[in-house]
């Protein structure tokens, strides 16, 4: 009887020590990326030894919110410069981008932006990637998007 008590109140500690202290869910922003107001730039999910991050996606805009680039090789950097600045702010990186989504308004230009983002990846073990055309982005100036999945391990 007396182990049974004493396995009961420890399950009890443990349990309520563990809601107390876990949030699973954490957002996040850089100030080196333009902030669109009411959208969030990122969010963690604690996932145990690592977190998953998700990105909202990124454009190339720098972070007063002006157009970089005329090409899709010069957007594509400012793109990555932006997924860079927010994976830091939970000490990743590129190299820990696991899934690329991928919004083009001219698909005959993947070339171009593979040569960028092969920069920024890890290329042993390539991010899955879904590769879309669109007629159009948000502006007629914009010619990438790129939302990323990453996962990052826990320190």
């Amino acid at each position: 009887m007396k182990k049974i008590l004493v396995l009961a109140c420890t399950a009890t500690f443990l349990f309520s020590f563990s809601q107390k202290t876990m949030n699973p869910v954490e957002y996040k922003s850089s100030s080196k990326v333009f902030s669109i107001k009411g959208l969030s730039q990122s969010v963690s999910i604690d996932c145990g030894s690592s977190k998953m991050i998700l990105l909202s996606g990124q454009v190339p805009l720098d972070p007063e919110g002006n157009l970089v680039g005329n090409t899709i090789e010069e957007q594509t950097h400012q793109v990555f410069k932006n997924i860079e600045s927010i994976l830091k702010e939970y000490g990743g990186t590129g190299k820990d981008i696991i899934k690329l989504g991928i919004f083009t308004t001219d698909i005959k230009k993947m070339p171009d932006f593979r040569k960028v983002r092969d920069l920024y990846v890890n290329l042993q073990n390539p991010p899955v990637s879904t590769l879309v055309e669109v007629s159009r982005l948000f502006r007629d100036d914009v010619f990438i998007e790129v939302e990323v999945t990453a996962v990052i391990k826990n320190k």
